[in-house]
């Protein structure tokens, strides 16, 4: 069954840019996910639940200290790649996650720590979430602050990297004789080091003294006139240390190796909470857009109806605050006796943003989002949202723009009932005004008798007329000051 008409209603109203917006507010993947998931729904509870966890979560942003913000890493695919026996995490994801997992215990921690009557939403998401402190101690056993393996994470990479210390600094001795000679002998400049090349230490000396240092040149300057060579009595110490090195790598492999092994048991928890961790970023990411915009919660009911006061078109709000411009609020009301509001009024008159605000709020809210009423507004649910904006002249379809609005009306009319909500702008206008206005008599009262809600836009006057003697639908206009010209922009 379709809930929403037509494919792009998200574009025709605007939620695709809400969508951008809460794209930019989330910390992690996890959170644009759900953000790219957000579906209109229809079921009362779970909207109660969804606009209840938003509310909870605006006011520990807006009351409480120290909500944990940082750390919000993706390790799903990570963590998934180490169900396969001798896998490993690679040391930066070991670092990600030992800081992913403090932030979810972090926030458990938070949420636990609450008063009891606190937050009960959120609370309930801590359900089946657990946070191993074995884990991150395991971590701690073997990096450090920095992400860095420690030398004692085991007691064979504590022997390894003691010779290799020992090694290098034997090598670096050597080399600084063997450098300080060559000076001496004018085979080096005097302000040379020793330098390194494919990981081979070196010393520069003019190419045309290569052959009085004894030893294996392994690179040459872009110029020819420097030679790097590793001298002979220290090709043997390299060697070692290269050795040194490669068994350092194994030994890291090994301990990162065991480590995976050691969690594997642990998988489906770890995943679990990063879910959570997800969830947390996309409320939070609700929660900011709600505090931008001014979103509340209003008083939600199981039926269809609108109470709306001050209601105003959030992207709207967002653009005239950069100018320091205000948006005009409307208030509207929708019940089972007026179900239908038909609007007219000047060009330029805010009509069409009227409609618009009405259709984004609505799927706003039923996308479990906040929205900028003021405190005494109630509202209700609907099973369907339908819209006819703009010009859908297809030349593909070879549909005028009149015939593209009346296949719509026609799709309307077949698929509408008493708990769906329909948007119609510039009623019945494309074609020649009699007819135009005397079909959309005809659809308008079709949609009266189906008990449908729905605000609509004209400047037909028949259809003011037909509203002003039809039960069910109540005519609205757009305010204009005569005596300035111009709209107010008020319902």
């Amino acid at each position: 069954m379709t809930l929403v008409y037509p494919e792009n209603f998200e574009s025709k109203i605007g939620f695709d840019k809400i969508r951008e917006l809460l794209n930019g507010r989330c910390l992690s993947t996890l959170g644009k996910e759900l953000v790219e998931e957000i579906r209109f729904c229809s079921e009362f509870d779970q909207l109660t639940e969804d606009l209840s966890l938003v509310s909870e979560f605006v006011s520990i942003i807006q009351e409480m200290e120290n909500f944990p913000t940082s750390y919000y890493f993706d390790l799903r695919e990570a963590l998934a790649k180490i169900r396969i026996e001798g896998r490993f995490l690679e040391v930066e994801e070991l670092f990600d996650l030992k800081r992913s997992l403090e932030t979810i215990s972090g926030i458990v921690r938070f949420l636990k720590q609450t008063k009891e009557d606190q937050l009960p939403c959120l609370k309930r998401l801590l359900s089946g979430v657990q946070v191993y402190p074995y884990v991150i101690e395991r971590i701690d056993n073997i990096l450090n602050k920095f992400g860095k393996i420690k030398d004692n994470a085991s007691p064979e990479l504590a022997r390894i990297r003691k010779e290799l210390l020992s090694k290098q600094s034997g090598v670096s001795k050597r080399l600084q004789v063997i450098l300080k000679k060559a000076q001496d002998d004018g085979l080096v400049e005097e302000d040379a080091s020793v330098a390194m090349r494919d990981g081979r230490a070196v010393i520069p000396v003019t190419s045309s003294f290569k052959r009085k240092l004894n030893g294996i040149v392994h690179d040459e300057s872009s110029t020819g006139k420097t030679s790097y060579i590793e001298p002979a009595e220290v090709v043997e110490l390299n060697n070692q240390i290269r050795e040194l090195e490669y068994a350092e790598l194994r030994e890291i492999v090994k301990i990162l190796t065991v480590f995976s092994n050691d969690i594997r048991p642990y998988l489906p928890d770890l995943l679990l909470a990063y879910g959570f961790l997800g969830k947390i970023d996309f409320i939070r990411a609700k929660a900011i857009y709600a505090i931008d915009i001014n979103g509340i919660k209003p008083y939600l009911e199981d039926k269809c109806q609108l109470e709306w006061e001050g209601a105003v078109h959030p992207l709207l709000m967002l653009a005239l605050r950069r100018e320091n411009r205000k948006v005009v609020p409307f208030n509207i009301t929708l019940t089972a006796n007026k179900h239908i509001l038909l609007i007219s009024g000047p060009i330029a008159g805010g009509k069409s943003v009227c409609l618009k605000t009405v259709g984004l709020l609505q799927y706003m809210l039923q996308c479990g989002l906040l929205i900028p009423v003021r405190q005494t507004s109630s509202t209700g649910i609907f099973d369907k949202l339908f819209i006819d904006i703009g010009d859908e002249q297809s030349i593909e379809n070879d549909l005028s723009t009149y015939s593209s609005h009346l296949m719509n009306m026609k799709f309307f009319l077949k698929n509408s009932n008493d708990k769906t909500l329909v948007l119609i702008d510039e009623f019945g206008t494309g074609t020649e005004p009699m007819l135009g206005g005397a079909i959309a008599e005809a659809i308008l009262s079709q949609l009266n008798e189906m008990k449908t809600f729905g605000v609509i836009t004209t400047h037909y006057t028949n259809l003011k007329h037909f509203a002003s003697s039809s039960e069910g639908i109540e005519n609205a206009a757009m305010m204009y000051d005569s005596s300035k010209m111009e709209p107010l922009f008020q319902l």
